[in-house]
């Protein structure tokens, strides 16, 4: 612990509470003190305490009250509360930890144990926002699900088998990435580029998706369950809509761009090494959808049949007539068809309110 912490006393005995404080500002701690549980309250919702002491028998709201108010308050859900208690209060302590309190210590304290005892709960704490805060920062690089099996694979040591799923497969591809990167300053076009995918990838997560994978100037994005396909195909509006305000915008660099998106099962599961693992998506609806993006003009939305037959109850959704089309790895030619742009629709906003 690197900086000073502080901390709050609730003890009602004077003596009690004047020697708790010296022995935490001692061990070098912010002490905040008060002799009543009301007072404590107050000073809980004005500032920020790393750990907290509360004695049990208090007038007014007792120890046991003022643990539980706590725990209910969501900044103070897992700092450390330690109830300091007499032998004579050893009958109350199943009744304080279902009171939400961490640890206690018995009268006298003895202050090498509050200071080891509060160190150590502390730290924990400390160590438990880390990994949250790592587990926040690396949501921005890997979907949920792939999150949810290195978890799994963490607690169990075994990698899950792979499992089949209907889902929706959309590639994204910005157009002309190639001459732009010879024609001007990288850092400049990867600023721009990655400005650019980052509202991509804020619009998947709002219409329930999820990106599986980046490939340099595009993305490939996933929706499962209920509405896959409805969902992926306003999402694709949703991204095509905020690429036309970027082309207008003469202050960004123009980033037209392809979609195509496809409906169908794929096998979801790792590929790769002991070493070196991916949690992906396989099969030939990912390769069609991916061959629809290729195939996609610029600003355009390249839909396989079976994606506008899945979702044709959604009279919001409005498609060319299908035509065929011979596909690389595909031994029939695919009949596809484009996704049109209404400026007057809302691009399905209200699946995701």
């Amino acid at each position: 612990m690197t900086d000073m912490k502080r901390i709050l006393i609730a003890e009602d005995d004077g003596t009690t509470r004047t020697l708790l404080t010296r022995m935490l500002e001692n061990a070098n701690y912010e002490v905040v003190s008060s002799e009543r549980g009301e007072k404590c309250l107050f000073l809980a919702l004005e500032r920020d305490f790393d750990g907290i002491l509360i004695d049990i028998n208090m007038p007014g709201i007792n120890g046991i009250d003022l643990c539980r108010r706590l725990r209910n308050m969501p900044r103070f859900k897992v700092v450390p509360i330690i109830i300091v208690t007499s032998l004579n209060d050893a009958s109350s302590l199943n009744e304080v930890f279902l009171a939400g309190a961490t640890d206690f210590i018995v009268k006298p304290v003895n202050p090498i144990v509050l200071n080891a005892r509060l160190r150590a709960h502390i730290e924990r704490v400390e160590y438990f926002n880390e990994v949250e805060n790592i587990r926040d920062y690396l949501s921005r690089y890997i979907s949920t699900r792939t999150q949810r099996m290195a978890e799994a694979y963490a607690l169990t040591g075994l990698l899950p088998m792979p499992e089949q799923h209907n889902v929706c497969v959309m590639f994204t591809d910005i157009r002309g990435y190639t001459n732009l990167s010879h024609n001007m300053d990288l850092e400049v076009l990867f600023a721009q580029v990655s400005e650019h995918l980052g509202k991509q990838v804020e619009l998947v997560h709002k219409f329930d998706g999820y990106i599986d994978k980046f490939g340099g100037d595009g993305l490939m994005a996933i929706f499962e369950h209920d509405d896959a396909a409805v969902r992926a195909c306003h999402c694709a509006l949703a991204i095509m809509q905020m690429c036309r305000q970027q082309i207008g915008d003469t202050d960004v660099i123009s980033l037209p761009i392809g979609i195509g998106i496809h409906y169908g099962p794929v096998l979801i599961g790792n590929i790769g090494s002991e070493e070196h693992l991916d949690y992906s998506a396989l099969g030939e609806t990912v390769n069609l959808s991916s061959r629809l993006c290729s195939h996609a003009e610029s600003m355009t939305i390249d839909v396989s049949e079976a994606l506008m037959l899945e979702v044709k109850t959604d009279d919001r959704l409005k498609f060319t007539v299908p035509e065929a089309v011979n596909v690389k790895g595909f031994d029939e030619p695919v009949r596809f068809c484009k996704l049109k742009e209404n400026s007057n629709e809302k691009n399905g906003a209200e699946l995701i309110s």
